[in-house]
């Protein structure tokens, strides 16, 4: 639980204050009472749009075109939940960053076995990995697709792009959060003009938002949405971003600052639902409308929207996956740092996990293996290493002796069990369908 400096009468801290970031002053004058509204809000909004990148990383474009393509808009319902999911998760991992001034890895690092915390940190390793394979060949893929220049090359322009966003915290925070949400901006604009391009059938959008159809076939799909969707290494994250963003005073400022901080998830997390959604049902619209069911790749899904739809179709396209993938491979090296010193205490250089981290994405490239198969089965590993994160969040939200006043009530705790035991169950199922597949009597 945090501890809150000693105050004196007047209220003030008795012990010395660092000096205060025009954040940190604006969101002061908002928890005294002087800024209202909008203008109150602002200080607060950032840190989920940060986090959001990840929901709608090159991983959403493999799933959602294969899932629209294959099964219509029989999936929407699957990112619906996902997203909720997501949305609870960030909720309780911003949470705990306030209440505890702590990530949910130094958390761990505090209150777990040691030999318990070095293989929670080897597993969320081999997430951000996973992760960064995913991101850092979806923005490869789109210079490619783009500039018609060789994919090796690609992978190279995207790494000092990567590298040159995240030296933008050096100016603080404010760029960096700048610069990611004009590239979600990018994103959503670029869907919104597909949406209006491939014109969907709101009807069946609206049915299947809600109502779920699933069946043997869809499963290794609805798994790995799952996984582009609910992100293991922004929980992570997401704690780092508002443990010590706005430090709280007291208990009931703490309060106070979460409550601010529940719009900012809403907002961002609705945002990438909204635009994982419009992924899928264009895939259902522009490629199952038509009978093309078999669109199992991202450069496929370019070169078939063009005849379809136009040539502006797949420019924007393109430029959309150029954008997340910039975007989510930034966030995807930051939250590398955060799990490596949560865990372990200890930190590399940011070109140097940048250099290790594009080292997969390289590694696939240079071996012509493909692409979006490799995106779609780096997601379904996301989803198996989920559980650990969402476990142990649920877990240490709901001890009072971490939380203080911020502690879950018991209606959230168990409503995060039962999505952990969602995840969970989905991973079994995957799990046994693939043992089938291999030793058949099993199937």
């Amino acid at each position: 639980m945090r501890t809150y400096p000693a105050r004196s009468l007047d209220g003030m801290p008795l012990t010395g204050m660092p000096k205060e970031s025009r954040i940190i002053t604006g969101a002061r004058a908002t928890l005294d009472g002087r800024r209202r509204g909008l203008r109150g809000l602002l200080p607060f909004l950032g840190p989920a749009f940060i986090a959001c990148v990840a929901y709608i990383d090159p991983g959403n474009y493999a799933t959602n075109i294969q899932g629209g393509s294959a099964f219509g808009y029989n999936l929407l319902w699957v990112i619906m939940v996902a997203n909720l999911m997501a949305m609870l998760f960030q909720t309780l991992s911003a949470k705990l960053g306030i209440a505890t001034g702590q990530n949910l890895a130094e958390v761990c690092r505090e209150h777990l076995p040691r030999r318990m915390v070095y293989a929670m940190w080897a597993g969320s390793e081999v997430a951000a990995m996973a992760t960064d394979l995913a991101e850092f060949l979806g923005a490869s893929l789109g210079l490619y697709l783009l500039l018609r220049i060789p994919l090796p090359l690609a992978t190279l322009l995207t790494g000092l792009a990567t590298y040159g966003i995240l030296l933008l915290e050096r100016y603080g925070v404010r760029p960096l959060e700048a610069v990611l949400a004009g590239l979600v901006g990018v994103v959503a604009v670029s869907y919104l003009i597909e949406t209006v391009l491939s014109r969907p059938n709101w009807g069946q959008v609206a049915y299947h938002s809600v109502v779920p159809t699933i069946d043997s076939r869809s499963i290794l799909i609805s798994v790995g949405i799952v996984g582009a969707t609910v992100m293991p290494h922004v929980i992570y994250l997401h704690s780092s971003l508002t443990q010590n963003r706005i430090v709280p005073r007291s208990e009931v400022e703490a309060r106070r600052i979460f409550r601010f901080t529940i719009p900012d998830v809403v907002i961002a997390m609705s945002l990438a639902g909204v635009i994982n959604m419009a992924m899928l049902y264009m895939a259902a619209s522009t490629f199952y409308g038509r009978g093309l069911t078999n669109i199992a790749d991202i450069p496929s899904a370019y070169r078939t929207l063009t005849p379809l739809l136009g040539p502006a179709a797949g420019i924007v396209f393109a430029i959309s996956l150029l954008a997340s993938g910039l975007s989510s491979s930034s966030v995807g090296t930051m939250a590398g740092q955060v799990i490596m010193q949560g865990f372990v205490g200890f930190t590399i250089p940011v070109w140097l996990r940048r250099l290790v981290t594009m080292a997969p994405a390289v590694i696939v490239v240079w071996l012509g293996i493909n692409p979006t198969e490799t995106l779609i089965i780096s997601q379904v590993i996301l989803s198996l290493i989920l559980p650990i994160p969402v476990i142990a969040l649920a877990y240490f939200t709901q001890r009072r002796d971490v939380m203080g006043t911020l502690v879950n009530h018991r209606a959230t705790t168990t409503l995060a069990v039962i999505c952990a035991g969602v995840i969970l169950a989905l991973n079994l199922l995957l799990l046994y369908r693939i043992a089938g597949s291999a030793l058949p009597g099993l199937g």
